[in-house]
């Protein structure tokens, strides 16, 4: 079970091996939910999206603002997704995850979305980078989480 996370769901995919998890599928979800992205500032538009612990793929864009300090990497709008369309009784955690931009090839998560994925992510949550699938702990090693917060 992930520290992080308080109830975490029984899944059939949290153990599936990095050979077996379906990262073209991820990759292609992330490429349509790239379509979606409103970046009329950076003309940089991301799509995200992620396999969690029951087998659904989450997706997400990001979504700019004139202010530019709130704009919204896809990633957060993959994790309102995931909250939302998750069962209210189940907490679903994030398997898999792949991440595009406009060039060619994966995009790793900036440093505030590694940690919105860390409250998310199940144990041994894998990442897709150039050098292939990358442990999320890898990126972000002794991340804060719930753990880290007095128990109510």
């Amino acid at each position: 079970m992930n520290p992080n996370s308080e109830h975490e769901s029984k899944d059939d995919f949290a153990h599936e091996s990095e050979e077996t998890l379906p990262w073209e599928k991820l990759r292609a979800a992330a490429e349509q939910a790239k379509l979606h992205a409103y970046a009329p500032y950076s003309q940089h538009p991301v799509g995200a999206a992620a396999l969690t612990s029951t087998g659904r793929i989450v997706t997400g864009c990001n979504v700019e603002n004139a202010s530019y300090g709130i704009t919204l990497c896809a990633e957060c709008g993959m994790i309102s997704e995931l909250v939302r369309t998750s069962k209210p009784d189940i907490r679903e955690t994030l398997i898999a995850f792949a991440c595009v931009g406009p060039n060619p090839g994966p995009l790793l998560p900036c440093g505030r979305c590694r940690q919105l994925l860390v409250e998310h992510a199940a144990d041994h949550m894998l990442i897709d980078t150039e050098r292939g699938p990358t442990l999320l702990t890898d990126l972000i090693p002794f991340a804060f989480g719930p753990k880290d917060l007095p128990q109510q």
